[in-house]
């Protein structure tokens, strides 16, 4: 049995440009090193009659026929490097300094898929009839619109009738040190677009006109003050945040017939993106119609909020990862999204993996020694789950 080395392999899978959506050949490559520690590899391709989105590669591999079934997932497609000139490494050939590996992808989250692979192939060398399956979940589209990878993955398990008894998420959750933090839930996320109809006209006559501008502002005001909740024990409270106004007038002497605004909420399990969108539609109509101007409103949700009841396994992985960092870690469902959003469809979840402190930054890095205690980490997990 081949054992493989997280470093080694961190800086293989950091050489592909997997730039969403392009999968620059990184899950095959993944496949192949899967196959020869005796793994069952499908890829899976969607495609989606959606414009914005494009054809996504995703693997799911599996070794072993019985159950339990815990289960990794990943994503090997990285954010965009921005302006190489800015970085000292090319993004795309990895480099170790100061006992850092550098390289886009390092920290969110190549290095955390070879750890697992690695922890992986030594547990196999000494477990090789376990009790048991493993597999992996791997999508390359993650950090893009999300709608040809692991949610398209999951209806297929479904379909498929595939079990997952457990899930590990390997996202960075840690926000300084290794073992700060395990994620067993996530905020639901709500985006939407509001745009305002009224009149355009002569900006030396306005009351021959209907400037849509002054009901906008008049429904952000209203949607900022509305605080949707005071959080609870499991989760801080949701938030709504405009993230432009758009206006298209060229002309300083027109008043513009329409203006359009975008926002985000990021809200807590008690709420569901229905439940806000009644809430949301209901200002934005009344204020409109006070204004007599006309509106439309696009959503789009891009996952409910959601908790796992901390168990068994929560636990144990929590101990485990205590005895290694030496930190306590903390449970939590603070940040953005990831996709275990999907998956705790089919399975309960938690999110462990790096530090996060340079994810989507120039000159992304993570520890040699992060690299190694979490290889030990997800080895002791296998090691306790299928005692």
């Amino acid at each position: 049995m081949t054992i493989i080395n997280e470093l080694q392999l961190s800086k293989d899978l950091i050489r592909f440009p997997s730039v969403t959506p392009k999968d620059a050949g990184a899950i095959s490559f993944l496949c192949k090193k899967l196959k020869k520690l005796g793994f069952n590899c499908k890829i899976l391709e969607f495609k989606d009659k959606n414009k914005k989105s494009k054809p996504i590669k995703n693997l799911y591999a599996r070794i072993g026929k019985k159950g339990p079934n815990l289960c990794y997932a990943g994503h090997t497609d990285v954010v965009p490097p921005g302006n190489m000139k800015d970085w000292t490494i090319n993004p795309f050939k990895p480099s170790v300094k100061k006992n850092y590996l550098i390289g886009r992808g390092a920290n969110d989250m190549k290095s955390s898929i070879a750890c697992f692979i690695a922890a992986v192939s030594k547990f196999l060398q000494k477990n090789r009839k376990f009790n048991g399956s493993i597999s992996l979940l791997i999508t390359g589209d993650e950090e893009g619109y999300a709608i040809n990878g692991t949610k398209k993955v999951v209806d297929y398990l479904k379909k498929k009738r595939e079990k997952i008894d457990f899930c590990i998420v390997g996202e960075p959750t840690n926000p300084n040190k290794l073992g700060e933090m395990i994620k067993i839930g996530r905020r639901g996320s709500l985006s939407g677009e509001i745009e305002i109809t009224g009149t355009q006209g002569h900006i030396a006559y306005p009351h021959l006109s209907n400037n849509p501008i002054n009901t906008l502002i008049a429904i952000c005001k209203k949607l900022k003050e509305n605080k949707l909740d005071k959080g609870n024990k499991s989760f801080q409270p949701s938030n709504l945040e405009f993230t432009s106004i758009n206006v298209d007038n060229k002309a300083h002497n027109v008043i513009p017939a329409r203006a359009k605004a975008n926002f985000n909420i990021r809200y807590n399990n008690l709420h569901t993106a229905s439940s806000l969108k009644k809430k949301i539609s209901l200002i934005v109509k009344k204020i409109s119609k006070k204004n007599k101007c006309n509106y439309k409103i696009d959503f789009m949700a891009n996952g409910e909020a959601f908790l796992t009841k901390p168990g068994k396994t929560i636990f144990m992985a929590k101990k485990i990862i205590k005895k290694i960092t030496k930190i306590n870690p903390k449970l939590s469902t603070t940040g953005g999204t990831s996709d275990a959003r999907f998956i705790k469809n089919i399975s309960p979840c938690l999110e462990f993996g790096l530090v996060n402190k340079t994810m989507h930054r120039v000159d992304e890095c993570v520890s040699l020694s992060d690299l190694r205690k979490l290889t030990r980490i997800y080895n002791d997990i296998l090691v306790e789950y299928f005692k």
